[in-house]
């Protein structure tokens, strides 16, 4: 187990990177929603594949058909699962970031859709909106905090 550091403090050379840190929380909930979005997606793709009658039969989307957007749905949803895995399991930046690519075409896939179903389409950008901000929001300590000088500040304030 480490000692916790200080906010601004940079841990010592000796010290590993856990999960111990403020931000971790945020990650695994990222993580969970990228796990909520790309179960719904493998749904809404096996589905549209299937030929299921879930779907509108005569819904017009603005590029391809039903069969072609559900393999673009198909193919999100093993992208999100293995981002989510990645920011889960690994807590890697690639996987963060990686995370933020998939969604970000997943809500741009389902801007398609709204027109034929609008409240489904929006309830899914609102879960890929909130899960980008979980995975951007958090700062690895240390890494991309800008670099702060060892001596206290003066007597005045910070100068």
């Amino acid at each position: 187990m480490t000692a916790a550091v200080p906010h601004g403090a940079t841990p010592s050379a000796g010290a590993r990177a856990t999960d111990d840190h403020v931000g971790s929380g945020l990650l695994t909930f990222a993580g969970v929603l990228l796990v909520l979005v790309g179960a719904l997606n493998a749904l809404d793709g096996i589905s549209a594949i299937a030929g299921s009658h879930v779907f509108i039969g005569d819904a017009h989307f603005v590029f391809g058909d039903l069969l072609a957007w559900g393999w673009v749905m198909l193919a999100l949803a093993v992208a999100q699962l293995g981002a989510a895995y990645g920011v889960l399991a690994l807590r890697t930046q690639w996987a963060r970031w990686a995370g933020v690519v998939v969604l970000v075409l997943n809500a741009f896939a389902q801007m398609s859709f709204v027109p034929s179903y609008p409240v489904w389409s929006l309830t899914i950008i609102a879960i890929d909106v909130v899960a980008i901000y979980a995975l951007t929001a958090y700062a690895t300590p240390g890494r991309w905090a800008p670099a702060r000088s060892e001596q206290p500040p003066g007597p005045g304030g910070d100068t």
